[in-house]
């Protein structure tokens, strides 16, 4: 399965990438994100807040996936 992983915000800026491509058997967004928080440097997406999208519709970490799908990791926004 081929998932294009996108970043943003500080999370962007955290890891230095707008985005990556991730090939792996995946059921859920919470496994991508697993994936990539496993590796050095991205400590970001450990977060217990961080939100996430599938295909550029807000969804929990419990999504399912499907191959070609994009998923997106940003954190949660405040405002006043």
């Amino acid at each position: 399965m081929n998932i294009t992983v996108k970043f943003f915000a500080r999370y962007r800026e955290a890891l230095g990438v707008d985005s990556q491509k991730v090939e792996g058997n995946f059921s859920t967004v919470d496994d991508v994100r697993i994936l990539l928080a496993a590796r050095e440097g991205f400590d970001v997406l450990k977060e217990p807040n961080l939100m996430c999208a599938r295909n550029e519709d807000l969804c929990q970490l419990d999504e399912p996936l499907v191959d070609g799908d994009e998923v997106a990791f940003f954190p949660t926004v405040t405002g006043g």
